[in-house]
């Protein structure tokens, strides 16, 4: 496992991000874990979960030039990312969504850095149905930018519906739009993190919940 999966799953447990027990997830499934990227709610847990995204999208090798952040928790993540990113040398533009379209004032969908012309990387926790991204693309694409890829927190490597296929939603997302989705951890790296003592009772629950959804 590469330096920044392991910190940043480390750094998931620490702020209670990433919890173990029985959780009813939005498709109705019980999951044995739960990811909620909401956690990390303090300056010194987001500046070092931007230093784990930008290792990711680093070691990836995606090529772009502005960050966009659907909202919401995609927002403080971009933010976040185009922080460390500067902190590195590297200054990027940002821009981001709003839910409604604003009638007054700058008006429109968008806010922040310009798109027209240029690659967009998209910064967002997970990809569950796709939905979101789907209409971040869209707006991307409205504005005259160029999709250059995804980048997301976790992938739970998930089939979507397990009897048509075993694709998970982000595999899916990718094929379909022909776009890189960069994942600073997935389930796999959580699996090998369970290997030492500390996590060792939830492996067992893991493997089953991964038997039974996994993606290909």
């Amino acid at each position: 496992m590469t330096d920044h999966r392991a910190r940043f799953l480390q750094l998931a447990l620490r702020v209670d991000a990433l919890r173990f027990g029985e959780f009813t997830l939005k498709s109705g499934r019980t999951s044995p874990y739960f990811f909620n990227a909401g956690r990390f709610d303090s300056g010194a847990s987001l500046a070092e979960l931007a230093t784990c995204y930008a290792d990711a999208v680093e070691a990836a090798g995606v090529p772009f030039d502005v960050l966009f952040g659907p909202a919401y928790k995609g927002i403080p993540l971009a933010t976040a990312l185009a922080c460390e990113f500067a902190r590195r040398g590297r200054d990027y533009p940002v821009a981001f969504n709003r839910k409604e379209a604003k009638a007054h004032g700058e008006g429109g969908m968008l806010i922040g850095a310009a798109l027209e012309g240029r690659r967009v990387l998209i910064v967002d926790d997970v990809i569950t149905a796709g939905t979101a991204i789907r209409e971040a693309l869209g707006l991307i694409r409205e504005a005259g930018g160029v999709p250059a890829g995804i980048v997301i927190a976790l992938d739970r490597q998930e089939a979507v519906d397990p009897a048509v296929s075993r694709r998970s939603a982000a595999q899916t997302v990718a094929d379909e739009q022909g776009l890189p989705v960069v994942a600073v951890a997935r389930l796999a790296d959580l699996l090998d993190f369970t290997v030492g003592d500390a996590l060792k009772a939830q492996r067992e629950r893991l493997l089953a919940y991964r038997a039974a959804y996994g993606c290909d």
